[in-house]
């Protein structure tokens, strides 16, 4: 088997791709190492075209495969990759959005990305190689393809900037970024950031950049030698006919465009373009239905572009009517049901986002055990988007990618405010339900479920706000470069969807704490994401002048609907003693008092309950259990037990002493039920603790016991009998 490598030196280590006839029926396939972690990706293109489709038919999967890590994953019944986890959802959108915009979308042929992790060496993480094995399977393949594209991470730890860090150095970074880019542009970023100025981020994108401009130099260089031939599409363009015919419905699809909301520019949009398409199957029946379409959605990108880009400075024409740099009507409103934990309401506009946080006990962590990742989250957040919020309807059928990307995105976004486990020990769950859409749903989610934990009194250091910033440019056809563009302001939805880049920033009033960037072009520069973040960074300070006017600060009191929690901290020689033979002890603890009851193997005790006292009552009995005892302290106790040498008291739940026959009175004791019986509740005192744990007690300098009368013959046998036992019957807890 004949195999081509090529190899880069890629952020201190070597990048290696290999070329051979693995999967010699896909259009492109490329095995990619960096360090010991290797990925191999396919691309693949359907030989006809998709029927009834109006979009680019792209599918990009990213697979992870148990074996990679060298572990046997899954559940016991299932020892196999099921349906794909979260952070394989969220690099196979990495590797979409990439790769996205280099496509031409006229193209109607199905295009399958597929990369498939086949080890990981638990310090290379295989997103950005699998975004380089997807760039190179595309690239030198015969697939049209406006590619490479290179990627890179960035974080800084301590004071320093480390491009491709191992798992190891990401864990306390300051910020962790993802992106991508070709010849200079960035066209994809993926960020989560501790509250970081945005000055810092883009130098990180500045140094990233060498890099990326090296890998796509790398790729291109390969593509040159071995890279195939690309298909050629010829795709009908409009007669001039066609085009004339055309000017006589501008008018109505401005006006269409420019409606009073949503609905209505949807409404008048779609019924300008049925007039338009029944006019071409009339007076063109040969023309081709989806060049009429092309116009049309190439009208109405122009308008919307003209009207902005080549306006004077404040006389800019958005959709809505309102100018670049302004917000949508901002409402926001805290506490909107009494049995809610925390909850919340915020509307931008036509957006508008319910979120509700609810507070469990440690032990409702949410367990993840992947290829790559395997922990116990105490924080989540989850995103849902009925159809109702758009006016559609649809099937029901869980979350999809979008739905997963949205949630994860402002998950990062509130991470960096969310206080520790030790410090607050609540399992923190936030919901946030897409009421309705226009734009942004994403960034309200970040804003209503900030809003939603204060009013539940968790602690947050402070709050988050996320706005989506805009882009319209004019880019020269042949080079990429920018002639002309202009940010705009919180974008709604037909704004995304004919604009040229969608720029989510979310954070507090001391810094940025996540970033998400799509384009539909090219890339953007540097300069036009410094602009974006100056703009977003304004939006935000209003967006959270907004919030305050529902809550200020966290609630100092949480719900009466949400369980309370207390932690202690014991020896951890002491857990055994909590749990008891078989559980016995700390089921019949939870069974009492109604509670429930964690314990790790550090020592942290975490009593969970809906009422106070069952907590304070659970709080009581395993502090007596773990009490560390010293002599000189005195109890009250029963005598469990009888021997022939003393007597065995409980004097606290699952402890006991000995009193030595000596020390039951100050009188000379012959037999110790002369004094004390089995039953009896005795004052006591502890006189000396052994090196094993053993408790030496007294009562006789706590109390001075009258002599019991004789006993009867049957019970002086039993207790002659239980004496005869000897030393062995010494069972100290």
């Amino acid at each position: 088997m004949e195999i081509k490598k090529f190899t880069l030196q890629f952020a201190g280590r070597p990048l290696v791709a290999e070329f051979s006839p693995l999967a010699q029926q896909a259009n492109g396939s490329v095995l990619v190492r960096y360090g010991e972690t290797v990925v191999f990706a396919t691309a693949v293109m359907s030989k006809t075209t998709r029927e009834g489709g109006d979009f680019f038919p792209l599918t990009v999967d990213y697979e992870e495969k148990f074996y990679a890590a060298g572990r046997i994953l899954g559940s016991r019944f299932m020892r196999r990759e099921g349906r794909p986890s979260e952070e394989a959802i969220l690099i196979s959108r990495v590797i979409d959005r990439s790769c996205r915009p280099l496509f031409n979308h006229r193209i109607r042929n199905e295009v399958q990305i597929i990369v498939m992790t086949l080890a990981i060496d638990e310090e290379n993480d295989p997103d950005v190689p699998a975004v380089i094995a997807a760039s190179l399977a595309l690239g030198t393949s015969d697939i049209p393809w406006g590619g490479p594209v290179g990627a890179v991470r960035a974080i800084q730890n301590g004071e320093r900037v480390i491009l491709n860090p191992s798992y190891e150095e990401r864990k306390n970074a300051k910020f962790d970024t993802f992106y991508t880019g070709i010849a200079g542009h960035l066209n994809m970023i993926e960020a989560e950031a501790k509250e970081t100025p945005e000055e810092t981020l883009l130098s990180a994108f500045d140094e990233g950049m060498k890099e990326i401009n090296q890998v796509v130099e790398f790729q291109k260089n390969i593509i040159s030698e071995i890279g195939k031939e690309k298909t050629a599409f010829e795709f009908p363009e409009p007669t001039p006919e066609l085009r004339a015919a055309f000017k006589e419905y501008e008018t109505k699809l401005e006006d269409a465009i420019y409606g009073p909301d949503k609905q209505t520019r949807t409404d008048d949009t779609a019924a300008v373009k049925t007039d338009w398409m029944q006019y071409v199957a009339e007076a063109f029946p040969d023309m081709p239905r989806a060049v009429a379409e092309h116009l049309f959605e190439d009208a109405t990108n122009d308008i919307v572009h003209k009207n902005i880009l080549d306006a004077s400075e404040g006389q800019e024409k958005r959709p809505d009517g309102r100018k670049v740099n302004e917000l949508r009507p901002l409402f926001t409103n805290a506490h909107i049901l009494d049995r809610h934990h925390g909850s919340a309401l915020f509307f931008r506009g036509e957006t508008h986002i319910l979120s509700v946080a609810t507070l469990g006990a440690p032990s409702d962590v949410l367990l993840i055990e992947g290829m790559e990742i395997r922990e116990k989250r105490h924080f989540m957040h989850h995103y849902n988007f009925p159809p109702f919020s758009v006016g559609e309807t649809r099937a029901m059928r869980g979350p999809g990618r979008r739905e997963i990307g949205h949630g994860a995105l402002a998950e990062k976004a509130l991470r960096a405010v969310v206080p520790s486990k030790d410090t607050f020990p609540y399992t923190i769950r936030l919901v946030s339900e897409t009421l309705s859409s226009n734009g942004s749903s994403s960034m309200g989610s970040v804003c209503a479920s900030s809003i939603a934990m204060m009013d539940a009194g968790i602690p947050i250091t402070s709050a988050v706000a996320g706005s989506s910033m805009g882009l319209m440019m004019y880019a020269d056809h042949e080079t990429g470069a920018v002639k002309k563009y202009k940010v705009l302001t919180d974008i709604q939805g037909v704004e995304d969807h004919l604009g040229d880049m969608d720029f989510k920033v979310a954070g507090t009033r001391n810094g940025v704490t996540a970033i998400q960037m799509d384009v539909k072009v090219d890339g953007v520069t540097l300069e036009i994401v410094k602009d974006a973040f100056a703009s977003a960074a304004s939006a935000r300070m209003q967006i959270l002048d907004a919030m305050d006017t529902a809550i200020r600060e966290p609630r100092s009191e949480l719900s009466p609907y949400a369980p309370r929690i207390v932690i202690l901290t014991i020896n951890p020689e002491k857990i055994r003693d909590i749990i008891g033979p078989g559980g016995k002890v700390i089921n019949e603890i939870i069974a009492l008092t109604d509670t429930q009851i964690d314990i790790e193997q550090d020592g942290h005790v975490f009593i969970t309950g809906m009422k106070q006292e069952n907590v304070a009552k659970a709080q009581e009995l395993i502090e007596e259990i773990t009490r560390e005892y010293e002599p000189g302290q005195r109890f009250t106790g029963k005598v469990t037990r009888i021997f022939n040498f003393g007597a065995m008291v409980e004097f606290a739940p699952q402890q006991e002493g000995l009193v030595h026959i000596s020390e039951l009175a100050p009188f000379r004791v012959e037999t110790v039920t002369d004094v004390v019986d089995v039953g009896d509740v005795v004052p006591v005192e502890i006189i000396s603790i052994d090196e094993m744990g053993r408790i030496n007690l007294s009562i006789k300098l706590v109390a001075a016991l009258e002599p019991k009368k004789k006993s009867q013959p049957a019970q002086h046998h039993r207790a002659s009998h239980e004496r005869t036992g000897g030393p062995h019957h010494d069972r100290r807890h």
